[in-house]
Parts: structure tokens; C-alpha cells; sequence
């Protein structure tokens, strides 16, 4: 697909255990500490998300567990 080749499960693997310094930005907040857990596997440092959470404490103790830095933007751009 656009002249790139598709990574075979081995080459993906391979990459994803390479990710380290990762941004990951949610226009939500996250509402529980295992997805920050998940995060973590993939190499995520940096995060942004809205905040307003009742479990916000948990969740940022939980990113500073990972040495993760968070930052809480107080923009929801999701109504719902």
C-alpha cells in the first residue's frame, strides 16, 4: 500500500519491543490505570489527556510508576 511493504509478525514484534519515547495525546481522560499499564508495553513517555477522571490521582501515580511525564490539558474536544 503506497509502495510500502506490509511487516511480517516477526518484523512487528521486533519493532514494537524498539519503541521508546512515545507521545500519546487523548482528548478524553484515561479512567482507569490499566491503560496506562498498556501504554508502558509500547514505550510511551509522554502523555496529554483532558483530566477530570475522579481516578485522575491514580492514574497520573500510576504514569509516574512508569517514569512517564502526564500532562492534564483540561480540553475535551469529545462531547457526547
Amino acid at each position: 500500500k503506497f509502495g510500502v511493504p506490509e511487516l511480517g509478525a516477526s518484523d512487528r514484534a521486533a519493532l514494537m519491543k524498539k519503541l521508546d519515547g512515545v507521545a500519546l495525546a487523548s482528548d478524553a481522560f484515561f479512567p482507569f490505570p490499566d491503560n496506562i499499564d498498556v501504554a508502558a508495553k509500547f514505550g510511551v513517555k509522554f502523555i496529554a489527556q483532558a483530566g477530570g477522571s475522579v481516578q485522575d490521582p491514580q492514574v497520573l501515580a500510576c504514569a509516574k510508576g512508569h517514569g512517564m511525564m502526564m500532562a492534564m490539558t483540561g480540553v475535551r474536544l469529545f462531547h457526547h
